[in-house]
């Protein structure tokens, strides 16, 4: 009897391939987000849908903590080693904070959803069995 696992196919991008370049988890396609943050509804070349997966609110929870601990780190060494104008500090990291969090919180959910698929997640008790 054939294996229909996930990580059996071919042509499939690993799960950091995937998160990084946004590529559906089944057949590579750049298709996963229809914008910068938001999941596209279905892969437009193989047709999984997306919607099945659910990636809640792990990734914005993670990446803020990361982000929030990098940034602070970087403005008190800065400060302490520098002591710029406080101007400076909204110029370095208004937009440092900005960036990360945003390229963060796409990789993280794009990693997730692939880790979803490729380990055939689902939510306890709804598999038929």
């Amino acid at each position: 009897m054939p294996s229909d696992r996930p990580e059996t196919r071919e042509g499939q991008p690993g799960i950091a391939e995937a998160a990084l370049l946004g590529l559906c988890p089944r057949c590579g396609a750049k298709t996963m987000f229809a914008g910068m943050l938001a999941f596209s509804k279905t892969c437009r070349a193989c047709g999984l849908d997306y919607s099945r997966f659910n990636v809640g609110d792990g990734p914005a929870a993670l990446v803020t903590l990361a982000v929030g601990t990098i940034t602070v780190a970087l403005a008190i060494w800065v400060e302490l080693s520098l002591e710029p104008a406080w101007w400076v500090h909204a110029l370095l990291w208004v937009p440092l904070t900005f960036a990360l969090v945003i390229g963060g919180l796409r990789v993280t959910k794009a990693w997730l959803l692939a880790s979803e698929f490729l380990n055939d997640a689902r939510e306890a008790g709804s598999r038929d069995l």
